[in-house]
């Protein structure tokens, strides 16, 4: 039996490999077949299909989340952050968590359509959107496709409060929509920032903005009066976590008025892509940091109860929690829940569409 050629990076992208996901029959392995070829492989494009959702809404029961509903205008991730925690997701399209998630993307084109009418009904009750739950709703595609623009202002006009989760300057095209109603109290962004360092973060989340752009979108937002917080996330032990206090500093300086952190979360698959990326790009370091996530997770490389799986148990995991709740009381920053999801739902209001008969009063 020929054996499995080692794992290669494929330049733009995060993940090493493209595994089967956990619901397929049969693995996949990259083998010599003994043919020496001199020219290059294509480049590894990105696909994109439509995903022809009946509801846009997606809810959730999590006490550690802060909301019970999101919007994902995409599925998969062109950003191509390894760490992501939304890549075994894609196995259940029968697709790989790994190259796939971020290479074969699927785009909810009718979702402004679909809002305004779930929005619409006599029992919707009001409360907070979360936008970016899952993926980003700023990756690259949002560009031409503007499905996350035209959420936004589905949302303007319903008078509803939206929260957003990006990595990507992209938001700031959508100033015009967000500060009226940032002004009203229904909007706010939180901006990720992984590591001040554009070497690693090139490696780590190889086509999302660099960490520069991030604060300078930081400093965009709150410039225009919209309430911005900056996630640190994920802190990685022996990678990033060193750099916890500089990210709340240099965010803090660009206007940032909240901060949150998570604890590296390594579900399903994700726990073989992140170990293959570590002995790909930083084989020193992959024992210490997956032996370290061991000691903040219970002796396994994640545990998922909703008590601990954002920020982790043990010593270095209070060591982080410590020294991120000084950090902020240094700086000033508020808790990014309390700061990011009181918004106002009072307002809400379905405005009337084209041939509505006018209320009297």
């Amino acid at each position: 039996m020929d054996e499995p050629l080692p794992a290669m990076p494929v330049k733009g992208r995060g993940a090493v490999s493209n595994p089967a996901g956990r619901f397929e029959a049969e693995s996949r392995h990259a083998v010599d077949d003994g043919w020496d070829l001199d020219e290059d492989l294509p480049p590894l494009r990105t696909t994109v299909t439509e995903d022809t959702c009946r509801t846009v809404l997606s809810w959730n029961e999590s006490p550690d989340l802060g909301f019970d509903r999101s919007i994902n205008p995409y599925r998969g991730c062109e950003h191509g952050c390894v760490y992501c925690y939304a890549r075994p997701t894609h196995a259940f399209l029968g697709l790989s968590p790994g190259l796939d998630f971020e290479t074969r993307l699927f785009a909810k084109s009718d979702a402004p359509a679909l809002l305004d009418s779930e929005l619409r009904k006599p029992s919707y009750r009001c409360r907070t959107i979360m936008l970016g739950a899952n993926t980003d709703p700023y990756q690259p595609i949002e560009r031409h496709r503007m499905i996350t623009r035209r959420i936004l202002e589905v949302l303007a006009a319903f008078n509803h409060p939206v929260a957003i989760a990006t990595k990507s300057a992209l938001v700031r095209r959508d100033i015009d929509i967000l500060a009226p109603m940032a002004a009203k109290g229904l909007a706010s962004v939180g901006v990720s920032i992984t590591t001040l360092d554009r070497a690693l973060a090139r490696k780590l989340e190889p086509r999302a903005a660099t960490p520069a752009r991030r604060l300078e979108t930081i400093r965009a937002l709150s410039g225009a009066g919209i309430p911005t917080m900056v996630m640190a996330a994920p802190m990685i032990p022996f990678l990033n976590d060193a750099e916890l206090e500089r990210i709340l500093e240099a965010a803090a300086g660009a206007g940032a008025a909240g901060a949150s952190y998570i604890l590296l979360r390594l579900p399903l698959e994700l726990k073989g892509l992140f170990t293959e990326w570590l002995e790909t790009h930083v084989p020193g370091k992959a024992s210490h940091v997956l032996n370290q996530l061991r000691e903040s997770r219970d002796g396994m490389l994640y545990v998922s109860d909703f008590a601990t799986r954002m920020h982790g148990t043990g010593v270095h995991a209070e060591l982080l929690a410590r020294r991120f709740r000084l950090a902020c009381k240094r700086l000033g920053l508020e808790n990014a829940r309390a700061a990011g999801f009181g918004l106002d739902r009072t307002r809400f209001q379905p405005p009337p569409r084209a041939g509505d008969q006018l209320a009297l009063f």
